[in-house]
């Protein structure tokens, strides 16, 4: 069940609504969460139930561990804590990289003439990422003795809580318990509902609006042995740069927005990333609370920059090469980690020697393509491919203009050009692609993001911004007629559009 489908919008959403706010009014304290918990469950259930006993025994399992390590001192209580770590680390190996594994070994054996193992039959359960990863952060924050409260329903609430449970945030135990027993938000509250159904307007619009539209300028691209000329190659790299971002930050905005009408604010997860000035404000802003995950949990842990700097180089190249790895099981995955760890090296090794380079143009547009250049081993199949469409990008495999262009052909030949009209091969120039593509990238750049729009009503845990900082006050959300009847109608528009519900591109990780 996907957030931008008619079986979420008009069954699920507004009965699990309406059982949350019936029992808030007549029933006992607990009964919302555990309405609200069941439904969470009945939610992860529906994309393959098979898997829904998976996800209850790591909830029972990491819950018993978590106490256990709040019972125990010394020696026996770190002993609990890397059990419990192994116990999920092998179940997340288990199911996203074995078969990785087993690829990688049969690739040397096949080199070397030796016997291959065999696949195994594994099927990636959706999410697992996410909640062995918000689990993992319980278990080191129990160690911590920063939990204090340990309902079971309330915990089987923060893991399974569907707005996140999919694609994130990676939400942290302190940040959401209080929330989760706090009696005032078992009530139905207007400016909840104002606020949180507009940001999921935008996250909706967002999505069916922008992503899908640029989804079929990428694929064609990104297909194993496609050989893309260089304005395919351009369009296509650009447009999967647009689509993830526009697909991401529409699942953000509409997990917000749908745990708002719930009365609990998430934290924020993604904030106009592609306006960044450097690569570590990059990480700042996008996916941020799996960026604070590997700063709190792997960065630190390696021992951060407290050892040098040729030892925080290393913590930074090997904390970016497991992120990589966290988002897939693949060599893709593994540059894709490993140019993003040697980006924040370079730039951490130019702050050293030249100092920061604030005010200018420059760093924002390098940042950019860096970025953009990684995406395409993010994206791309196998690693052979996507060096076909960087060499692409260069004009490796020539330069073809759109044969919608050919009437123009004698009037080029005039200046002494001869060029090939054979490019644009599966580019419908009079379609939604290109359009679309432009308006996201002036949208990316220099629109006012959701945090912005909402800046008046804290729309997440974090405020990041104060209204007096922000200009441009006609695009700062307020509950008008106005702003309401807009949304109305971007909302329809967004229900025309569902004509072909697709999936968010962070599921598969």
């Amino acid at each position: 069940m996907l957030f931008n489908s008619f079986s979420f919008l008009f069954f699920y959403l507004p009965i699990v609504l309406a059982g949350y706010f019936l029992l808030g009014r007549f029933a006992r304290p607990l009964a919302p969460a555990a309405w609200l918990a069941a439904a969470s469950l009945f939610f992860y259930g529906w994309w393959d139930v098979r898997y829904l006993p998976l996800l209850l025994a790591s909830i029972t399992v990491n819950y018993l561990g978590g106490r256990l390590i709040g019972a125990c001192s010394g020696a026996a209580r770190k002993r609990a804590l890397v059990a419990a770590l192994a116990l999920n680390l092998c179940l997340l190996a288990w199911y996203k990289y074995a078969n990785f594994f087993i690829d990688s070994v049969n690739a040397v054996a096949a080199t070397a003439g030796a016997g291959t193992l065999a696949p195994l039959d594994i099927i990636l359960p959706i999410g697992i990422s996410f909640f062995t990863f918000t689990q993992i952060a319980f278990l080191v924050d129990c160690y911590r003795g920063e939990v204090r409260e340990y309902r079971f329903i309330h915990y089987v609430l923060f893991v399974s809580y569907f707005p996140h449970l999919i694609a994130g945030p990676v939400l942290h135990h302190r940040e959401m318990m209080p929330q989760f027993a706090d009696p005032a938000n078992v009530r139905p509250h207007a400016a909840n509902f104002a606020i949180g159904l507009s940001i999921f307007v935008v996250g909706l619009a967002k999505k069916v609006l922008i992503a899908d539209n640029l989804s079929p300028l990428a694929i064609p691209v990104f297909a194993a042995g496609a050989q893309p000329t260089l304005i395919e190659a351009w369009i296509g790299v650009l447009a999967y740069t647009f689509q993830l971002y526009f697909d991401f930050s529409g699942y953000s905005d509409m997990a917000i927005g749908l745990s708002r009408l719930f009365g609990v604010k998430l934290p924020l997860n993604f904030n106009s990333p592609y306006k960044a000035a450097n690569i570590a404000d990059f990480w700042r802003r996008w996916h941020m609370t799996l960026s604070r995950f590997l700063r709190d949990y792997l960065y630190i842990a390696l021992g951060g920059s407290r050892r040098g700097q040729v030892m925080r180089y290393r913590n930074l190249m090997l904390t970016m090469l497991l992120g990589g790895l966290w988002h897939g099981a693949g060599w893709t995955f593994v540059i894709w980690g490993g140019l993003h760890g040697l980006y924040l090296v370079l730039q951490q090794a130019w702050q050293q020697l030249f100092g920061p380079a604030k005010g200018r143009w420059w760093p924002g547009l390098l940042t950019f393509l860096a970025v953009m250049l990684a995406w395409i081993f993010f994206r791309a199949p196998d690693v052979p491919t996507a060096w076909d469409i960087l060499g692409a990008l260069f004009g490796a495999n020539g330069v073809s203009l759109p044969r919608a262009l050919e009437n123009h052909a004698a009037a080029l030949a005039q200046w002494g050009w001869q060029p090939a009209f054979d490019g644009i091969r599966w580019i419908q120039l009079a379609g939604p692609g290109l359009p679309v593509l432009l308006a996201a990238i002036w949208l990316a750049f220099r629109a006012p993001n959701t945090q912005e729009i909402f800046c008046h009503y804290e729309p997440c845990i974090e405020k990041i911004f104060q209204p007096g900082q922000l200009g441009r006050r006609a695009f700062q959300w307020r509950p008008t007629r106005r702003w309401s009847l807009g949304f109305a109608a971007l909302f329809v528009a967004c229900i025309f559009g569902m004509n072909r519900v697709t999936e968010f591109l962070y599921f598969q990780f």
